[in-house]
């Protein structure tokens, strides 16, 4: 064997230690890639319709005239769209219910012409609209179309029974809006307050804010008297309606819907998207509901626009136990867990403990969060 001369042993050294330079700095390149924590964080988008003091729609702003607030902190507006042309999802629900009967051919009649406005020559070739009717249960009479025909006739099948199930509906009305891109909106024609759903106004709410739904009541009142109103019932309505961004009318009577109707038509196209990335809501381990504010430099403008969003992914809600797609069939939600009776004899600490309904769980058996509704 050969002798390795000086010169190629010094060679040798040299290519040794380029070589575990080499791979000590592809380690150091590659220690900062397994440090790196990666956060899904949506984009939040905010509808906003801005009225003046008059209450008509304001539509010349720019994005340097609003102010995002999240938890109080301002945030940079991501998307700005002014008078947007993304399609809208209206869901027309006609309160059903015995005392409504004597006002319902007037609720019909407003009810078409608004939705000939809103499917007319100003709409979007994606504008769709549904009709729904709720009493002691929910129909959906007509799925989503543009068929003026086919929604006319829906209408045609509303038929007074008994009992008022407001919060199921907007619960089934947001979960099948919730399938839908664009705008989504809910317009209600009732008379007041909820009298027979399963489901809780904070279920009904919370769907309506999982959804992103604008939800807009028509309160008709049959005589101008408050002799009869239903004011929790109707403060419900109104509730709905200022945390979802849209926007309540109270009226006696139902002989002209029409000033109402071309005001919601008016904010639909009147409308803004704002949108922006959270600060801080994907380091969150729990249920929380982060209030949102929009500002604009108009003075004594009025922004209607929803109050905030659940930043944690979306829990299972009450889903419906059949949904039948036949038009005109009931939808029926499932009944929550009941209230059993306290024994005989028991201390008046026993007995409110069972008045508390057992808490809802997850498939998976886990416990629900609980449902937070947001401060006013």
């Amino acid at each position: 064997m050969g002798r390795v001369s000086a010169a190629n042993r010094v060679r040798s050294r040299w290519v040794i230690a380029a070589l575990l330079l080499t791979a000590t700095a592809g380690a150091v390149a590659q220690e900062p890639e397994s440090a790196v924590f990666t956060a899904d964080v949506r984009l939040v988008t905010l509808p906003a319709t801005v009225k003046d003091t008059r209450g008509a729609p304001v539509g010349d702003l720019n994005r340097q005239d609003f102010t995002i607030l999240e938890e109080g902190e301002p945030r940079d507006i991501a998307v700005f769209e002014r008078r947007t042309n993304r399609p809208l999802s209206v869901v027309l629900m006609l309160d059903a219910s015995l005392s409504t009967a004597i006002e319902l051919r007037y609720e019909r009649q407003s009810a078409s012409r608004f939705l000939s406005g809103l499917l007319g020559s100003d709409s979007q070739p994606a504008d769709q609209a549904a009709v729904y009717s709720f009493s002691s249960e929910v129909e959906v009479l007509q799925s989503f179309t543009r068929d003026r025909g086919s929604l006319d006739k829906a209408l045609g099948r509303v038929r007074p029974q008994n009992g008022t199930s407001v919060y199921d509906a907007v619960l089934l009305a947001s979960e099948q809006l919730d399938r839908r891109k664009g705008r989504r909106v809910i317009v209600m024609i009732t008379d007041g307050g909820d009298t027979t759903s399963q489901v809780r106004f904070a279920d009904a709410l919370r769907a309506a804010h999982d959804a992103e739904v604008a939800i807009y009541p028509l309160i008709v009142l049959p005589i101008q008297s408050d002799a009869g109103r239903n004011r929790g019932g109707e403060h419900a309505l109104i509730t709905l309606s200022e945390n979802t961004g849209g926007e309540s009318f109270i009226q006696y009577g139902a002989s002209n819907l029409d000033e109402a109707f071309s005001e919601v038509l008016r904010n639909l196209r009147t409308q803004y998207i704002l949108g922006f990335y959270p600060q801080g809501a994907s380091l969150e381990t729990r249920e929380h509901f982060r209030k949102v504010k929009v500002h604009v430099k108009r003075e004594g403008a009025v922004v209607l626009v929803r109050s905030g969003y659940f930043q944690i992914p979306k829990v299972p809600r009450v889903e419906a136990k059949t949904l039948r797609r036949t038009e005109g069939a009931p939808v029926r939600l499932r009944t929550l867990p009941q209230v059993k009776p306290a024994p005989k004899g028991a201390s008046q600490g026993e007995q409110n403990e069972a008045k508390r309904l057992p808490p809802r769980r997850r498939p998976n058996g886990n416990p629900r969060p609980p449902i937070v509704r947001p401060r006013l």
